[in-house]
């Protein structure tokens, strides 16, 4: 059984795009899993705290030593990292917000980044323990950032991909909805093409779901 993840972080509700896509594609891809789970995190209904002293050096501290306060902060990264171990498929959504990702999902990544638990440091350097992922990063911006004289300000792409990295996933496609706020017809061809990428994801995940047949 497979258990899909989809992480939202767009503050335009129901008007957003990146939440718009995330959500076709992790309901395709239940739908090409039979059996699977799909695990919801809006971090716009619930935003993960951002970084603070407590947690800082909660994560450090024995549990038995931790403060209420602590406790509290360091067991809400638990449940994410929890999360983020048990799915197999990651859908992260997310809207170009100033060149790059949303404050809400720099917090996710700041609670799922966890040394010793989803990294480690050795002799040879940093290893990623959050392997076997597929991730699908859905971003939508107003202007053209995959290609052309504005590629150099996107540091969402890169940034999410190397952290991913980092923690061990690296198996990143990316889906982009880009374009938006260049007229009606711009979106439409946006919303056209990001579909017709999440529609061959989806066939592609449900032919490698199928059991092999003995010849």
């Amino acid at each position: 059984m497979s258990n899909i993840l989809l992480v939202t972080s767009s503050p335009r509700g129901e008007a957003s795009h990146s939440t718009r896509v995330a959500t076709e594609l992790a309901d395709k891809l239940q739908a090409a899993l039979p059996g699977s789970t799909l695990t919801k995190r809006d971090l716009v209904a619930n935003p993960l705290p951002h970084i603070e002293p407590d947690y800082a050096t909660g994560i450090y501290t024995p549990a038995e030593a931790r403060t209420p306060r602590q406790t509290d902060l360091v067991g809400v990264s638990d449940v994410a990292v929890d999360e983020l171990f048990a799915a197999d498929h990651i859908v992260l959504a997310t809207g170009f917000i100033n060149f790059s990702i949303s404050s809400t999902l720099k917090s996710w990544v700041d609670h799922i980044s966890r040394s010793g638990k989803t990294f480690s440091y050795s002799a040879n350097g940093p290893q990623g323990l959050v392997t076997g992922k597929k991730v699908y990063i859905v971003l939508a911006s107003g202007g053209i950032y995959s290609e052309g004289p504005a590629a150099v300000m996107d540091f969402a792409v890169p940034y999410l991909k190397s952290v991913l990295a980092f923690n061990g996933m690296t198996d990143v496609e990316v889906i982009r909805v880009e374009g938006v706020g260049m007229g009606e017809d711009a979106l439409n061809a946006a919303l056209a093409k990001a579909g017709k990428q999440v529609d061959t994801v989806a066939a592609s995940v449900a032919g490698s779901a199928l059991p092999a047949v003995a010849a």
